[in-house]
């Protein structure tokens, strides 16, 4: 199938691997094993999974003392890397080393955000794009905009700040063997022909080590699109979900990781494993539903116009699904709808818009179990916060002075199903406010399970938010879903009611129409 988005030539390897009784064919050359181009993986039904991110860096959580080790149990380990190095043994060592460059370099680059979403930053990078700055979205705590920095750039709207930085030494792998120490040069290949352990974990087969943007390394997998979900569906939805339901995940999971497989262009991977992504976990036990969802419905994605959909998902909608721009700083997607999730009686009761406060009160005081999804444990929430907790949280967030103080916390604006997407805090500065827009009211107030909340004021310094559902409400709710499946629903007609003007179709796997070749 043919995909719509341009991927930047990102080269970071291409594996072609031809095996002759466990040695690789001479005929192949180590520098065609690291050249490989993001889009095509995804044409042949693979992505690039950035294991672990920041390695060898301040962030490091994972490589203790800074060391990273690969074992077999059986077979042999290869190590291909790009300045030429080659080794095989049943165990790898590679440690990580700050070297000092010889001719230190100034770092500057004009930085905007963080914003709370990829979604947000790239909408931002855009209005940049065409304005004429070239841009990067990058990761390194948060989401973030750079450009880079001129003498002359005009005054921004958007809140900036200028990163400068004085380069004086580098992060590299060392492959640490009876023979020595030897320098490597990313990306480093490391495969085998069964299961590797890093850390004492089974991870897969094919892995990269690979330089990032921030100078810290990341450690990439090389996957097929199944065995993927197997390790995304326990753990997105849940392994003893439903089967109907398991299969909706499945295609949507599938769906979002192919629209979103330019997230980390510019580390040269596709996706994380956080929530930033979808959350994905090594297969350790194969489970037999969980399977039968992926076979069921591989290669099938969802798709509008012919082109993949940006297939969102989340935990629970509180009984109203939400349009993408009530969730974030970006456009609408026509097959987003704000929709009451549940029987024909209860959205007979209900019309859209849910425009006050009291609309809301009243909706989150009807009968839940004519919801799909009410069994969710934050389907119905009350959350009690202080003006110290909200303090306590923009000082965080660098948008507010210690010696301020809150007084006052008003939603200013909804959107169609009754999310608050302005949030106005008010503080003791005179003519001063904080306004939090869309996704940036959960990634400050992040003890606020979802935006479909209304404001009581107890005391001067106490309110309580009374609220629905936990994430942002778009798209597929897994436990509507899992409701839906209880009830009968195929995963057909659970995919229909989440996204009503996109179709199923099956993707052309080009690995695939080589071997039917």
């Amino acid at each position: 199938m043919k995909l719509k988005y341009a991927f930047l030539n990102l080269f970071i390897g291409c594996i072609s691997l031809l095996i002759v009784n466990n040695k690789l064919c001479t005929s192949v050359k180590a520098e065609e094993l690291l050249n490989i181009e993001l889009n095509k993986e995804i044409q042949e039904g693979k992505f690039l999974i950035g294991l672990k991110q920041y390695l060898g860096g301040e962030n490091d959580s994972f490589s203790k003392k800074k060391s990273i080790n690969f074992i077999t149990e059986k077979g042999f380990l290869n190590l291909i890397s790009s300045n030429g190095i080659k080794h095989k043994s049943k165990q790898i060592n590679i440690t990580w080393v700050d070297l000092p460059i010889k001719n230190p370099k100034t770092i500057e680059r004009i930085v905007f955000g963080p914003f709370a979403s990829y979604e947000s930053a790239k909408k931002q990078a855009d209005k940049l794009k065409d304005k004429g700055f070239e841009t990067t979205v990058a990761y390194p705590k948060n989401w973030e905009v750079w450009i880079p920095f001129q003498d002359d750039l005009p005054e921004f709207e958007l809140k900036n700040k200028i990163f400068r930085k004085i380069k004086n030494s580098q992060i590299i792998p060392v492959l640490r063997s009876e023979y020595g120490v030897m320098k490597l040069k990313g990306p480093v290949y490391i495969y085998a022909q069964e299961e590797i352990k890093i850390n004492g974990v089974n991870f897969g087969k094919n892995f990269f080590l690979i330089k990032d943007l921030y100078g810290t390394w990341t450690l990439v997998q090389k996957i097929e699109f199944d065995d993927y979900l197997a390790g995304v569906l326990p753990y997105e939805i849940g392994p003893n979900s439903p089967l109907e339901a398991l299969k909706a995940q499945a295609v949507i999971a599938r769906t979002w990781g192919i629209f979103n497989s330019d997230r980390f262009n510019m580390d040269k991977y596709h996706l994380c494993i956080s929530t930033q992504c979808q959350v994905y976990k090594p297969s350790q036990i194969t489970n037999k539903k969980v399977q039968k969802a992926i076979e069921a419905t591989s290669n099938l994605i969802l798709t509008h116009s012919n082109q993949p959909i940006n297939a969102f998902y989340h935990g629970s909608n509180g009984g109203v699904s939400a349009t993408a721009g009530e969730s974030w700083q970006i456009k609408d997607y026509s097959y987003f709808n704000s929709i009451i999730d549940g029987s024909k009686s209860l959205n007979e009761n209900f019309k859209l818009p849910i425009a006050s406060e009291s609309d809301l009160n009243n909706f989150l005081d009807f009968d839940q179990e004519q919801f799909y999804g009410s069994n969710h444990s934050l389907f119905r929430w009350n959350k009690k916060i202080s003006s110290l907790d909200i303090k306590e949280k923009l000082i965080k967030n660098k948008l507010m002075n210690i010696n301020d103080d809150v007084l006052d916390l008003n939603a200013i604006e909804r959107g169609y199903s009754g999310r608050v997407i302005k949030l106005e805090i008010q503080t003791n500065k005179v003519n001063k406010s904080i306004v939090l827009v869309k996704d940036d009211i959960r990634r400050v107030l992040n003890f606020i399970p979802s935006n479909l909340f209304t404001i009581n004021k107890l005391s001067d310094n106490l309110w309580l938010l009374r609220g629905g559902g936990f994430g942002h409400g778009v798209g597929l709710s897994q436990s509507g879903a899992i409701e839906m499946a209880k009830l009968g629903f195929s995963y057909e007609q659970i995919l229909n009611h989440y996204y009503r003007d996109a179709k199923l179709k099956k993707i052309e796997i080009l690995s695939q129409r080589k071997l039917s070749n």
